[in-house]
């Protein structure tokens, strides 16, 4: 069976579980389970902290697990890898510290800096040979400065406010982008493809809809340069030769804009539909 280690709680596991859902397999009832066994499917679900979830795939004692990229990175787990961005959970990571006394990371040299992921920030420094002392917190980064516990910080930016509230500003490069991610371990595990191509159906099925109209045949190139599909749209005669029913994917977020480019040029019965799951 393949093991799977996901999330137990925090952003990630809701919607890791979700996906996971969408994808066919049967996860925990109960959200207290540690472990539960899909046996149609043949896998075995782990739940754990998604700070951890690199080490134990990273050493090989789980075969896949959902984790953050940046808990990836920050686990420096060398066995663990990641093997696709599952697109939720985005963040960015930055520097901050007092409004004007930092102007680029190389400011930092032999000061402290503070941080819930000590491995992320001591890898991105070192790679630019900059030293600094790391001071690791778990949480409430933003305050380290003000309680003189570090000179500046490295921490999750949304949109600043809170960085501002606490009285500093961002300095310095995107340390990086990071979202959820499928990692593996260091051993291909026989059912990572299934796992891997059911994830890919459901961003796929979250990210197109369907679109079907009624076109005038005569209108064919116009409507086609307007949706043209992933490949080509699907296109079927309708009882009166002058007109053909069209069925195309669309992306979902630029729908409403095609619906009415299509209506403009003479589409009509215009109808949108949901996907629910999809192989590509």
């Amino acid at each position: 069976m393949l093991r799977i280690a996901v999330p137990n709680k925090g952003s990630l596991a809701e919607t890791a579980a979700e996906m996971l859902s969408e994808a066919g397999y049967t996860g925990r009832r109960d959200s207290k389970d540690l472990y539960t066994v899909d046996p149609v499917n043949e896998v075995e679900f782990f739940y754990l902290r998604p700070r951890d979830i690199a080490t134990y795939v990273g050493s090989g004692a789980l075969d896949v697990g959902i984790t953050g990229r940046d808990l990836l990175l920050d686990a420096r787990m060398p066995g663990a890898r990641e093997i696709e961005s599952l697109g939720f959970a985005g963040s960015t990571f930055r520097f901050a510290g007092r409004p004007g006394r930092f102007t680029d990371v190389e400011d930092l040299e032999g000061l402290r800096v503070a941080t819930a992921y000590p491995g992320l920030v001591d890898a991105f420094l070192d790679e630019r040979g900059i030293a600094v002392d790391i001071v690791p917190l778990d949480g409430a980064v933003e305050s380290a400065v003000q309680l003189g516990v570090a000179d500046a910080v490295a921490d999750v930016v949304s949109t600043g406010t809170t960085l501002r509230q606490a009285g500093l500003e961002i300095f310095g490069p995107v340390l990086l982008e990071s979202d959820a991610v499928l990692i593996a371990g260091p051993k291909d595990a026989e059912g990572t493809e299934t796992l891997l191509r059911r994830l890919r159906g459901v961003l796929a099925a979250r990210k197109y809809v369907l679109i079907d109209y009624d076109l005038p045949t005569a209108l064919i190139d116009q409507a086609i340069a307007v949706a043209p599909g992933l490949e080509s749209p699907t296109i079927s005669p309708l009882r009166d030769p002058e007109w053909v029913a069209v069925r195309v994917m669309s992306p979902r977020r630029d729908v409403n804009r095609v619906m009415d480019e299509l209506y403009a040029i003479g589409a009509r019965a215009i109808l949108v539909t949901e996907i629910l799951a999809a192989r590509l």
